[in-house]
């Protein structure tokens, strides 16, 4: 496994003007997937031309770029990120990036019982899989084209590959899948993994549901599962939002990630980079820099990527402003932005 070269030089460090300490990014890698989850997109999506998505090279670029600027970790998402050609190229080439601490990724399970090993082999640390419904049916209403025993599959194939950690997320809607709260969590505990629940974000136009209605607030999840497991306090943390908690007698943590009922947003630690090379500063808002017009000006110095990145940081909002019974000011879909 690729390892990271330690260095006697004190590390950069990022912060925003709300004196948050920035050392996280998530890189999306591709737009496309090959599934279409009714939170997630449009059932027609309209993908960007190739002209307009970075290249795996342009990617590795920017990801030099942050960690350069100060940034310690890395997830890559998508879409799907597994579906992009050559990943494993870049995968190969992040896992050994000089300063880079954690390589993290988010996937939907539907590429993991082909590329697990490699992945883990390569130099992903944690692997975060989404997983909404254990009933065949319903999972493929949610994903509209999704196979759960090839997800299934895939989780299992993760398990075997020795990641440091592997979780699961749900987004768990009213009406939908919210009775299945429990078997989710005792899957995860069967197989000594964690899993988060997530409130649906409202990015992107949808008319498959009303998100209002369909809301479940992390209290209500909460709640359904003591019901039956006794949560614990936990000092588990990892570099996203989630507030873990201990199942009482299993090897699992159960995290809640909560945009609407406990705003987590004065501890950001984290900015994304969209497939088109967008530095964006906050999941609901627009603030952002184009990277992908500073990777292709043959006139730009090597240092403008990282200047750009520092800079970009002055643009960073205090917290974003959610509202799930108004149509929703970001336009753009969360396969757009990365998970």
């Amino acid at each position: 496994m690729p390892t990271t070269v330690v260095t006697d030089l004190p590390a950069p460090r990022l912060t925003d003007t709300f004196g948050r300490h920035i050392n996280y990014a998530r890189l999306s890698v591709t737009d496309r997937c090959d599934f279409r989850c009714v939170y997630c997109m449009a059932e027609d999506m309209e993908f960007l031309p190739r002209s307009e998505i970075l290249s795996l090279e342009e990617i590795y670029a920017i990801a030099q770029g942050l960690v350069n600027a100060g940034i310690n970790t890395l997830r890559l998402t998508g879409g799907e990120p597994l579906i992009r050609n050559n990943i494993l190229w870049l995968i190969e080439k992040l896992g050994a990036l000089e300063g880079l601490q954690e390589l993290t990724l988010t996937t939907n399970g539907s590429q993991l019982s082909k590329y697990a090993s490699e992945l883990a082999r390569l130099g992903v640390q944690r692997i975060n899989i989404s997983l909404d419904s254990l009933d065949p049916l319903k999972f493929k209403q949610i994903t509209r084209t999704g196979n759960l025993e090839q997800v299934i599959e895939g989780i299992d194939a993760a398990r075997a590959a020795g990641f440091k950690q592997i979780k699961l997320n749900s987004v768990i809607m009213k009406q939908r899948n919210d009775e299945e709260i429990l078997d989710l969590v005792n899957f995860a505990i069967a197989r000594e993994i964690d899993i988060a629940f997530i409130e649906e974000m409202p990015l992107g136009e949808i008319n498959e549901h009303d998100r209002a209605q369909t809301y479940c607030s992390s209290d209500e999840v909460r709640q359904c599962i003591e019901q039956r497991h006794k949560l614990l306090p936990s000092k588990k943390t990892t570099s996203g939002p989630s507030r873990y908690f201990k199942v009482d007698n299993s090897n699992s943590h159960v995290g809640f990630i909560s945009p609407h009922s406990h705003n987590f947003c004065s501890d950001c630690n984290r900015v994304r980079v969209t497939v088109e090379g967008r530095l964006l500063m906050c999941l609901g808002n627009e603030h952002s820099v184009d990277l992908r017009t500073i990777l292709r000006d043959q006139a730009a110095d090597k240092q403008a990527l990282t200047t750009a990145i520092k800079q970009g940081l002055l643009l960073k909002p205090e917290r974003h402003y959610f509202d799930l019974n108004s149509q929703p000011d970001i336009v753009r879909f969360m396969n757009m932005t990365g998970g």
